[in-house]
């Protein structure tokens, strides 16, 4: 079964007397453990499809099932519920709390799914060492490189140990050099079993992963499987 599937997926936006239609129609399904890069240039609507494949907006048309589930129709509370659980989310802008250490910041998702705070503490760790930032543990991110803040916001993603992981734009905003090792983090993270999706603007980062998608005017124009 899919882990989730789009059928015929629309996204119309209204800011003001012209619509927007983001998505026209987009219909695909990933597979438990599969790589998959969305590439497209800005308003191909790659950004909206990851917003819905990440349950942060629903489809104006069609559905969208995220492990057998229905969930283009949930509300607010249901969505956010499904967020915290299934879904590990890793930004170009690291998105990190500035006043919180490494191991704080990773605790967050925990401390809302209810989770007592020696587990909390003792999960957090464990995903800080896997992502190689054990001595940073009780660094706050203005003390921290580019790439450790990725590496701590790829951290505080797979915390929960979630179904999916989506990464936004997860190297635009670091050196090439710092660019290449995050790569090859997120790469472990797929080989170790987990479903990536990557959002990119970069061709050559999207010709890393085994399959490639390509965005645009709100549609598909390309989905290829590689090896």
């Amino acid at each position: 079964m899919p882990l989730a599937e789009l059928n015929d997926c629309q996204k119309v936006y209204h800011p003001g007397r012209v619509p927007v239609r983001a998505l026209r129609g987009v219909t695909l399904d990933v597979e438990p453990g599969e790589g998959v890069a969305i590439l497209g240039a800005s308003g191909s609507g790659k950004s909206t499809l990851m917003h819905i494949l990440g349950c942060l907006d629903r489809p104006s048309a069609g559905a969208y099932r995220l492990a057998g589930h229905d969930v283009s129709g949930l509300d607010d509370d249901a969505l956010s519920f499904i967020r915290n659980r299934h879904i590990g989310f890793v930004f170009q802008s690291f998105n990190l709390i500035p006043s919180l250490t490494v191991l704080a910041n990773t605790e967050v998702p925990l401390f809302y799914s209810g989770m007592p705070w020696h587990e909390r503490r003792r999960r957090s760790m464990r995903w800080i060492e896997a992502v190689g930032l054990a001595d940073r543990a009780h660094h706050r991110p203005n003390q921290l490189s580019g790439g450790e803040r990725q590496r701590a916001a790829a951290a505080r993603a797979l915390v929960c140990e979630p179904l999916l992981i989506l990464a936004d734009e997860p190297t635009g905003n670091l050196d090439s050099a710092t660019g290449k090792d995050i790569m090859k983090l997120f790469h472990d993270i797929h080989e170790s079993g987990r479903t990536v999706i990557m959002v990119t603007h970069d061709r050559t980062v999207a010709e890393q992963w085994p399959r490639r998608i390509e965005m645009r005017d709100g549609q598909v124009i390309n989905d290829q499987r590689v090896g």
